[in-house]
């Protein structure tokens, strides 16, 4: 989730993590983290799931995620159907290799 500020409310934590804000803590399916009360703060609720927190400076963006609550890199390995065209043009469908080991190589020049 890209953040332009961390002053952000508990609808739009749940809209970008799936993460919804109750009594109770934070709660995701059958998964509730505890908060320990006390106004909704991203930075704290992102520190109590194990999110990461990253400030770009020089952008003036903020990314936050994916919990970790885990305490794995990822919550599960579910991916989600990535589209894009193979090497002749073609859609390719990575729902095309369910069941089978996947390795996804990514890169970025930023």
């Amino acid at each position: 989730m890209i953040l332009e500020t961390l002053d952000i409310g508990a609808e739009a934590f749940h809209a970008g993590t799936g993460w919804e804000i109750k009594p109770e803590g934070a709660c995701r399916g059958d998964v509730c983290v505890p908060l320990g009360g006390g106004p909704f703060d991203v930075a704290s609720v992102a520190e109590k799931l194990r999110m990461a927190l990253v400030h770009d400076a020089g952008v003036g963006v903020w990314a936050l995620g994916p919990d970790t609550v885990s305490g794995r890199a990822l919550a599960s390995a579910e991916a989600p159907d990535l589209v894009l065209p193979d090497i002749h043009g073609n859609e390719f469908r990575l729902s095309s290799l369910r069941g089978e080991k996947v390795v996804i190589v990514s890169w970025a020049p930023y």
